[in-house]
């Protein structure tokens, strides 16, 4: 949310810095709504949900779409030729989450070149496993949104989107601080 925010808000237009952070978070709502109703409506404990539901065929095939260089390359490109501040910002925000995915995720990687391939890269990085540096990758995700809600706070204008940012951030590095956890949602991204 935040580096989409960082990319694509502009202050000027103070919608693009919500339709960028919607736009950042969106690629991953499908996947929030199918853990929270299975661990929560339907029960299914948790390591049963990321160790077998979260790789099934069904929920794979949800991931290809909201994950889709093409879907979102699309969309963007509509947005960019109609011109139009706030679904470009959106859009640009969830084809940039999707593309840090495709660089961040090993065995929970995405088919990101559906509906014209199958193929899934699985990056030698992954953002959270610890096989895979997700230390590393993990201190470095602090240090960004550090510094990307830094930036953001300085370059736009009105407190209320001031406001957004550091609610949006707080969560994540409260978090870190109080636990020293840098993934304590492991599995879920």
């Amino acid at each position: 949310m935040l580096i989409g925010a960082a990319v694509f808000a502009r202050p000027v237009v103070p919608a693009t810095l919500v339709a960028a952070m919607l736009g950042g978070l969106a690629p991953d709502v499908p996947m929030f709504a199918l853990v929270l109703s299975s661990t929560r409506l339907a029960g299914i404990p948790q390591h049963e949900v990321f160790g077998t539901l979260f790789y099934s065929d069904s929920w794979q095939a949800v991931f290809a779409v909201d994950h889709s260089f093409f879907v979102w390359g699309l969309l963007l490109a509509f947005g960019h030729w109609r011109r139009h501040l706030i679904l470009t910002a959106f859009v640009g925000a969830g084809f940039l989450h999707a593309a840090i995915d495709f660089v961040t995720h090993h065995d929970d990687a995405r088919r990101q070149l559906w509906p014209v391939s199958d193929w899934v890269f699985r990056s030698p990085v992954s953002y959270w496993d610890p096989n895979y540096y997700g230390g590393i990758i993990g201190v470095f995700e602090v240090g960004l949104a550090g510094a990307l809600t830094v930036l953001l706070c300085l370059r736009l204008r009105q407190w209320r989107e001031r406001l957004l940012v550091l609610g949006v951030s707080a969560p994540l590095l409260i978090s870190i601080l109080l636990t020293g956890d840098l993934h304590g949602l492991h599995g879920m991204g």
